[in-house]
């Protein structure tokens, strides 16, 4: 600590009332420890059951609506496949004539088998894995472009929150958040026991659910909730300004 820093604290200390030159030892910021509402509210999590996650699905519906968020449940993995087919089919890049698809490695996305689907629909699919030590600046140069040209991005998340129908999103190897803000359509596939009633009960499992910790937070985490949007102009809502102006959120109830 330099002297000017020292002296700072000096005089915050005596305009306090205390002692100048005693340093006082600092509490914890955090606790240490969950509450008995932590805990609960862990328990109540892990003990989700079928019926509550249908609810927290269609809060989510609902809360997606006004801000112009998609949220479609579907069955299975089959029907989120057909359905993402079915997206890339009736729309259009605005800027290539080539529809051009970018998807995070992702054991999810990866277990829909689109890059079959996408062959036989003679479509371009490209998948972004990590970058290797050794492949350096032009793996990243190759991933940059690749996914610089799709219109249509697909990822999956960690989490949802129903509430306001948010996805959460860490970044990782083989999972960049370009995927889910480049490309002027953002879908993201996600299974119906991620969806959380709210930031609260995302937060309580992040600093106490063991499990996380595991995970990690990574360098980044994002809070998508709809597509990119603003009003600055004659207060005129505009969608896509600095984003994607579409985004879709299919749930698998299965």
């Amino acid at each position: 600590m330099s002297s000017n820093q020292e002296e700072f604290l000096r005089k915050i200390r005596f305009a306090l009332g205390h002692a100048a030159d005693i340093r006082r030892e600092a509490p914890e910021l955090f606790p240490l420890q969950p509450s008995a509402e932590s805990m609960e509210l862990l328990k109540r999590i892990r003990q989700r059951g079928a019926q509550e996650r249908r609810q927290l699905l269609a809060q989510m519906v609902e809360a997606g609506k006004p801000i112009n968020l998609t949220v479609t449940p579907l069955v299975d993995k089959a029907a989120a496949a057909s359905a993402i087919i079915d997206l890339v089919r009736q729309r259009s890049p605005e800027w290539d004539n080539q529809n051009q698809v970018a998807a995070w490695r992702h054991p999810l996305i990866d277990a829909l088998d689109l890059g079959a689907a996408f062959q036989s629909a003679n479509l371009p699919f490209y998948v972004v894995d990590s970058v290797p030590v050794e492949g350096g600046d032009p793996a990243r140069s190759q991933i940059r472009q690749n996914v610089s040209a799709a219109y249509i991005g697909i990822t999956s998340a960690d989490f949802a929150m129903a509430d306001t129908a948010t996805l959460v999103m860490r970044t990782r190897p083989g999972q960049p958040r370009s995927v889910a803000v480049v490309p002027s359509i953002h879908v993201a596939v996600i299974e119906v026991n991620l969806i959380l009633a709210d930031l609260k009960e995302l937060y309580t499992l992040l600093r106490w659910d063991t499990r996380e910790w595991e995970n990690g937070l990574s360098n980044y985490m994002s809070f998508i909730s709809g597509p990119s949007k603003t009003a600055d102009i004659e207060a005129t809502m505009v969608h896509g300004a600095h984003g994607p102006r579409e985004v879709y959120v299919y749930v698998m109830t299965d």
